[in-house]
This record gives C-alpha cells, structure tokens and sequence, in this order.
C-alpha cells in the first residue's frame, strides 16, 4: 500500500494538464498582438500613401466623394481586411496650431455620422484619421488590447500640408 502512494507515474500528464491551458492562451495573446501589430503598420502604410491623393490635389480635382475615397482606400489593403469595419475622416484646418483629431467613440461605440470630409484647398493643414475594427480573437479571454464589442480600434493618421494646386 506505501509503495502505490509513492508512485509518480502520471505526474507529467496531470502537471501538463494544469499549465498547457495557461500557456495556450498566453501564445495565442502574443500571436493576436503581434498580428495587431502587423495590421497597424498596413493600416498606417495605406494612410501615408492615400493622403497623397489629397496632398497633390488629385482628390480634389477628381472630385472624389467621401466613398470613392474610402474606397480607394480600401483597394490599398489586403484581402484580409473587412472594408465595412473601415472609417475614414479628414479634416482641413489653416494651421497647425489649431488641428485636433477626432474621437470617433461615442458611448463605446464608433458613431460614422461624426466623420467628415473635407478636402480643403492648396496650402490647407489636412488630417487623414483611419479607423478600423479590426475582430480580437482573445477578447473572451478577458486580456489583450483595450476592445470595442469583440472589435480592437485601430487607427492611421497622417497630417500634412496640401501642396499648391
């Protein structure tokens, strides 16, 4: 009888047992972070090489709407991404002093009625804001980046000065 309660065969399964769910959920919350990551250097790569569209006055002399706009946008990314979780804003200002970047989060939530679209004119200060949902895999975990109904924000901006056209 002694001799069964000292027997250790088992133990690696049952100790397995205890840590592999922990160490599971911790691999897949550094493999959502790092794709997050990943996903938000597209995102801001998409944004750099979209407001150029505005810098140059192509936008303008095209007259783009807000939704060819985002569509064009949108054709910058890879097929993984959802263009109905895509928002655009763009503000123009006179100065710098006086840009602000808008909170799209109204009660936890993103409200697109309070994007705009202004294109402005030669020598106007434009902000590009893109805002994406972006579907969080660890959010039933309860860790992970901050999320908005299952959803990470993520968010591209570029600020610059339209050229003279």
């Amino acid at each position: 009888m002694v001799r069964g309660l000292r027997s250790e065969a088992g133990s690696a399964a049952v100790e397995f047992a205890l840590i592999a769910p922990i160490f599971l959920a911790l691999l897949v919350a550094i493999i959502e972070t790092a794709l997050v990551f990943f996903t938000q250097q597209i995102l801001q790569t998409a944004a750099t090489q979209t407001a150029r569209l505005i810098m140059t006055g192509q936008a303008q002399t095209q007259n783009l709407t807000a939704e060819q706009f985002q569509q064009d946008v949108c054709g910058k990314l890879p097929a993984m991404f959802n263009c109905a979780n895509l928002y655009v804003n763009v503000q123009n200002f006179t100065s710098f002093s006086t840009v602000s970047m808008l909170n799209p989060l109204i009660n936890g939530s993103i409200k697109s009625s309070s994007m705009t679209y202004g294109l402005g004119v030669g020598g106007d200060i434009e902000v590009l804001q893109i805002f994406y949902l972006w579907p969080a895999l660890t959010a039933p975990l309860g860790f992970g980046l901050p999320n908005i109904n299952g959803n990470y924000l993520l968010v591209a901006t570029a600020v610059f000065r339209n050229e003279p056209f």
